[in-house]
C-alpha cells in the first residue's frame, strides 16, 4: 500500500509505515498527478479534495486529519467508492487553549477584567461546546448562537445572531463553513452585522475566514478602528488581506488548534480509521508515541493574585504573540503568502493547558477552580 500524508502531519511515519510506504508533500502542492498512484491520502484543511483531485487514481481512502470537512467533496468520494475519515474534537482543547489565551492578553493591554466580560460563542460544536464548558467553569456569564442546535433541541439555551451581537463584549466564531441552504455560514458576520458590532466589542475568529466578510471589517477598522480583534483564520488563505492583516490586534496563519497533542490526536484518529478500513488492529497508540511535556510541572503559592497566576500558567503552555510575531517575521522574508505556510509548516512545539500541573503551597480553593476552569491540572497539599 502507497499512502500519500501531508508535510504537517505529525509522527506519520511511526503511525502509518507498518500500514504501507508513506511519502509526504506540501499539502497546497497536491494534485492529480501525485494523487493518482497511491492508495491512500492523508490531508490537512489546506488540500482542496474533490473530483478533479481523485478521478482516475486508484485511492480507496482519504483521510483528514481535521475536525472539518469542508475542504472536501464527499460526494465525488461517495461516488469513487472511496472511504472517508476526519478527526473530530481531535485539536478542540488547544483552540479553547487559543481563545483563552488571546483573551487574558487582550484584558491585560486594556486594564479590563475578562471575568466581567460576556463572552457570546457562534458555534457549539466541539470547540464552541468545550468553551462554553470552561467558561461555564470560571463563571463567566457567556451566550451560545447555534441555529442549527437550536432548531434540533427546541431552543432552550440558545439566542439568536442578532441578539448575541447586542449583548456580548466578546464575540468568538467557531462555525464550519456550509455555503448554503437555511444555516449557511459564508459572510455570517455580513457588513450589516459587523457595523451592529458596539464600540470595543471582542471579535474572535478562530472558525472559517470565509464566516466573516473581511473586506467590511477592514473598511469598519479603517474608519473607526474601534473593535480588538483576533484572527486566525482568513478568507483567501494564504494570500490574505494585508490591510486587514495591518489593522488586527493579534494576527495569526490558521494555527489555533496546532498543539503537538491535537495534532496527535488527529493522526491517530485517522489511523485508526484507516486500519478498520483494512480490516486490522490498531497496533499505535498515543499513549505511547506522544512525548512528555517541557514543562509538566508549576509551583505557586497559594496567595498568587488570579491574574497572575492565570498569566503564568497560560503563557508557560502557550503565548499567542509568538505566533503572531512569527508570522509577521516569515511575512518579512518571504511574502504573505509564502511566508503564511511557511511558519505554519516549521510551526515551533507547543502544548496543551491540560499538560501542566499547577502545584499550589496551600489550600486555596478560589484559586484552585480558577485554574482548573482554565484547562489546568492543580495539585493541592494532602
Amino acid at each position: 500500500m502507497r499512502i500519500l500524508v501531508d508535510e504537517n502531519v505529525p509522527l506519520a511515519e511511526a503511525f502509518f509505515g507498518e500500514l504501507g510506504e508513506v511519502t509526504r508533500q506540501p499539502g497546497r502542492e497536491m494534485s492529480a498527478a501525485s494523487v493518482r498512484d497511491h492508495d491512500a491520502l492523508v490531508v490537512r484543511s489546506i488540500t482542496p479534495v474533490n473530483a478533479a483531485l481523485v478521478a482516475g487514481s486508484r485511492l480507496k481512502f482519504v483521510g483528514t486529519c481535521t475536525i472539518g470537512t469542508d475542504h472536501v467533496d464527499l460526494a465525488a468520494l461517495r461516488e469513487h467508492g472511496i472511504g472517508f475519515a476526519n478527526a473530530p474534537g481531535c485539536n478542540a482543547e488547544a483552540v479553547v487553549d487559543y481563545v483563552l489565551s488571546s483573551l487574558l492578553l487582550l484584558s491585560e493591554r486594556d486594564g479590563e477584567d475578562l471575568f466581567a466580560k460576556t463572552v457570546g460563542i457562534v458555534g457549539a460544536g466541539n470547540v464552541g461546546g468545550r468553551l462554553a464548558a470552561r467558561l461555564a467553569a470560571l463563571g463567566i456569564d457567556h451566550l451560545i448562537c447555534d441555529p442549527p442546535r437550536a432548531d434540533a433541541e427546541g431552543g432552550v439555551g440558545f439566542v439568536d445572531l442578532d441578539a448575541l451581537i447586542a449583548r456580548a463584549d466578546v464575540i468568538c466564531l467557531h462555525t464550519p463553513l456550509v455555503a448554503a441552504g437555511a444555516h449557511a455560514t459564508r459572510h455570517l458576520l455580513d457588513r450589516r452585522r459587523i457595523e451592529a458590532l458596539a464600540p470595543g466589542t471582542v471579535l474572535l475568529n478562530a472558525g472559517r475566514g470565509d464566516c466573516l466578510d473581511g473586506t467590511a471589517l477592514n473598511e469598519r477598522l479603517a474608519r473607526d478602528a474601534d473593535l480588538r480583534c483576533v484572527l486566525d483564520v482568513w478568507e483567501q488563505e494564504p494570500g490574505i488581506d494585508e490591510a486587514l492583516y495591518a489593522r488586527v490586534d493579534l494576527a495569526t496563519p490558521h494555527i489555533a488548534g496546532h498543539s503537538v497533542d491535537g495534532k496527535l490526536r488527529g493522526t491517530e484518529m485517522i489511523y485508526q480509521a484507516l486500519s478498520r478500513q483494512l480490516g486490522l488492529p490498531a497496533r499505535q497508540s498515543l499513549e505511547r508515541l506522544t512525548p512528555a511535556p517541557w514543562l509538566p510541572r508549576l509551583v505557586l503559592d497559594a496567595d498568587t493574585p488570579r491574574d497572575d497566576a492565570l498569566r503564568l500558567c497560560a503563557r508557560a503552555c502557550y503565548d499567542p504573540r509568538r505566533d503572531a510575531m512569527g508570522l509577521e517575521r516569515y511575512r518579512r522574508r518571504l511574502g504573505m503568502a509564502q511566508g503564511f505556510d511557511a511558519y505554519r509548516r516549521d510551526y515551533p512545539v507547543r502544548r496543551e493547558f491540560q499538560t501542566l500541573e499547577v502545584a499550589l503551597t496551600a489550600a486555596a480553593p478560589e484559586l484552585e477552580a480558577v485554574l482548573r476552569g482554565f484547562g489546568f491540572g492543580v495539585a493541592t497539599p494532602d
